[in-house]
């Protein structure tokens, strides 16, 4: 039975034990195959079997005190409600009357409300707006484990329950010191700490907000040569859309008429708009400049590169980081320790002789500010910050392990051909052996190629028409992986390729050998021309490519030499060609006329011997290396297969994004680990500050709330990253 993925949109959850509880149960429903849940979208990402209804995993959640409903993937994340500000302001306002003693005491003024007073407000309060927090304690406790609902239900009722029986004892005896303020404080700064929380979590998915945005809820549809205005998912494959100045494109397809120039910026990162002319392939959701556009209708709906990069990008940012492991571990053990560090506190004060007011409010303390908010945080929020300013730039994540692996690559090996190359060869030179012609080259090489999509077989192609003829038919055409081809034309075995294939034939070159060699070493790709279809074959002449070297690829290499990451280039290209690109692009180490699974095996190696390698390619061939790697860096001028493999992929032919995107990795990981480590910290020196007695209740609120906000807004300045080639 085949798996599907089920996305849940979870209400409720507050902390990291909260996504530790989701996940467990989850994960205990009959046929779930995994559960991630992200606290920072409050989403959950099931994989289970197929006969698994959504409505069983929600029912789960459910139980386990959340509440749970099935959500599309591309639906955009809920936006905080204004009742929650609402509920901030009405509960400082009511709270101001209490600590408003506090805060005119240093200035010399004693004013305190009445302890009637104080209680109706208070009561208001913690009963009325602390309502939330007893709700969601009541199920966590009701579960078996705790969450931050928890601690702050148990802390403010302790300060709140204190003060109630103090002033019940000392009735009509004087106004005794009362810790409503505490209480009421408390829920407020949490209040606001979560409003704040969720503001900035928002922003943190701008970046789908954006791609969201590009989609065209019409497009203007010619059929039957009438225009007609439909809404895109009506609009079907082969329907000629027309695109005026100034409008988005609505689908993906192919020029027919006109003229302009397409901005893709939010797209592929690529800041200048770029020209469009008949033939040419323009992607939906690109806005169009200052001339109107005919489009043949290739892909729509989930097909189209918008949907896929949307899905992309939602699939990082669902995802969990493998430092994220390490969190969970802790969440699932910290509220049990903070309520046993809170009940020492209690016993320890007590035993020491101080009153039981002293020993609550410094165990209150404890259960405040401890609270596993902003470790649950820290990495989900600099994950998507990260992923989505990326997507902005043209970096697609596919997943949070890329991100984080990408931080710590020693090597990156290259593809030659597409990556650091043009990928557009050219044919330079047809060289016949005695007994041929070079046009009879020319004509049974184009003839095995006629039909594929390789560079090498379009540049063959291009030049034939170029003379006016069309290829011959061909029969029994295959491919030979990493070798060539080879077919029948003509009623003659013949095959074509490198000079693996030569070698392999048994072929002797003979009078083509040394301008071979000269061509190969003037950095040209030469592909032999054999008669036979067994190991005795003949040459009957050679083709020579020739294929630019990108022009940013020099600083592409340059940058990564200077971040401290090595380089090798891989190619099934011959040594010589090989080597001549190397040296123009500085890169000492090349690894020519190998097979794709020598390309996989090499970088094995490569790992093997602990290097951290990150593998760039465009091709089918590039696949089992890009698979091999640490990380795959696919470029989206290349095939669908490579860029499924990879982990990353770049929306521009461009080698300077790799150096990009090895960067925004380095970046988002320190802010995953300062995040972390803060996180940990306001924990670790908060907690014995409290049970010390040392930090009053509102303060350990105050700190509590501090912390959700502090990591959150740590991993928004990520957005300000800007790859190297802007900055």
């Amino acid at each position: 039975m085949s798996a599907t993925a089920t996305t849940l949109q979870i209400s409720g959850m507050t902390c990291a034990s909260c996504v530790s509880r989701v996940e467990k149960a989850l994960a205990r429903v009959p046929g779930v195959i995994a559960a991630s849940v992200n606290l920072a979208t409050e989403r959950a990402t099931v994989q289970a079997l197929s006969s698994v209804p959504a409505a069983s995993l929600a029912a789960a959640v459910e139980k386990a005190g959340y509440e749970a409903r099935e959500v599309e993937r591309s639906a955009p994340p809920v936006p905080p409600r204004r009742y929650d500000w609402l509920a901030v302001a009405a509960s400082s306002a009511l709270t101001l009357p209490l600590v408003l003693p506090m805060l005119l005491q240093p200035f010399g003024v004693s004013w305190m409300l009445a302890g009637g007073a104080q209680w109706l407000l208070a009561s208001v309060v913690q009963f009325g707006f602390g309502a939330r927090f007893y709700r969601a304690g009541w199920k966590a406790a009701r579960a078996g484990s705790g969450n931050m609902d928890l601690l702050v239900a148990l802390g403010t009722s302790a300060a709140y329950g204190l003060s109630v029986y103090l002033l019940l004892r000392h009735a009509g005896h004087g106004m005794p010191h009362l810790y409503f303020e505490a209480s009421s404080a408390v829920i407020t700064l949490v209040l606001l700490g979560k409003w704040l929380e969720a503001r900035a979590k928002r922003q943190t998915t701008d970046a789908i907000r954006a791609l969201n945005a590009l989609r065209p809820a019409t497009a203007r549809v010619r059929r039957d040569g009438v225009e007609v205005e439909l809404l895109v998912e009506q609009v079907a494959l082969g329907d000629l859309v027309l695109v005026r100045p100034g409008e988005r494109i609505a689908v993906d397809g192919e020029v027919l008429e006109g003229r302009s120039h397409v901005d893709e910026s939010l797209l592929t990162g690529e800041s200048l708009p770029v020209a469009k002319a008949v033939g040419d392939r323009v992607t939906g959701g690109a806005m169009n400049a200052e001339g109107a556009l005919l489009v043949n209708t290739l892909a729509i709906g989930a097909e189209t590169v918008l949907a896929r990069i949307i899905r992309m990008v939602e699939s990082a940012q669902a995802g969990k980081a493998p430092i994220q492991r390490i969190v969970d571990r802790v969440s699932a053990v910290f509220v049990p320790v903070v309520l046993g560090i809170a009940l020492l506190t209690l016993v320890g004060w007590v035993l020491a002789g101080s009153e039981w007011e002293t020993a609550v409010i410094n165990a209150v303390a404890v259960l405040v500010i401890a609270c596993p908010c902003a470790l649950g945080l820290a990495t989900p929020t600099a994950i998507m910050a990260g992923t989505g300013v990326a997507a902005q730039h043209g970096i697609l994540i596919k997943d949070a392990a890329a991100l984080e692996l990408a931080h710590a690559v020693t090597r990156v090996a290259f593809d030659k051909t597409g990556t650091l190359t043009e990928g557009r060869p050219s044919l330079v030179d047809v060289l016949a052996a005695p007994g041929q012609t070079p046009g009879d080259v020319l004509r049974l090489a184009a003839a095995l190629q006629q039909h594929s999509e390789h560079p090498l077989a379009r540049a063959v192609l291009d030049k034939l028409r170029e003379q006016g003829q069309v290829p011959a038919p061909a029969v029994d055409v295959r491919a030979l992986p990493g070798r060539g081809l080879e077919g029948r034309v003509d009623g003659q075995a013949l095959a074509l390729g490198s000079s693996r294939l030569l070698h392999e034939r048994g072929a002797e070159p003979g009078a083509l050998a040394q301008p071979a060699e000269r061509l190969a070493a003037d950095g040209r790709t030469v592909s032999w021309l054999l008669r036979g279809d067994g190991s005795d074959g003949s040459v009957l002449g050679l083709l020579a490519f020739g294929d630019a070297v990108k022009p940013s690829a020099a600083a592409a290499v340059a940058r990564l030499h200077a971040l401290g990451v090595g380089t090798v280039m891989l190619t099934g290209d011959n040594q010589g060609s090989a080597e001549a690109v190397a040296r123009q692009l500085g890169i000492a180490d090349c690894r020519a006329d190998i097979l794709p699974a020598d390309k996989a095996a090499f970088v094995a190696s490569l790992r093997a011997a602990g290097e951290v390698v990150a593998m760039v390619g465009d091709g089918i061939n590039d696949a089992p290396a890009l698979a091999a790697a640490d990380v795959g860096i696919a470029l989206s001028t290349g095939t669908d297969v490579a860029m499924q493999t990879a982990g990353i992929t770049l929306m521009r032919g461009d080698p300077r994004l790799v150096a990009d995107a090895l960067d925004i990795s380095r970046r988002t990981y320190a802010t995953i680990r300062r995040g972390l480590f803060w996180a940990f910290v306001y924990n670790v020196v908060g907690i014995p500050l409290a049970a010390l007695g040392w930090l009053n209740p509102v303060i350990a609120g105050a700190a509590m709330a501090l912390s959700s906000v502090s990591v959150v807004g740590n991993a928004l300045l990520l957005r300000r990253w800007r790859p190297h080639t802007e900055a």
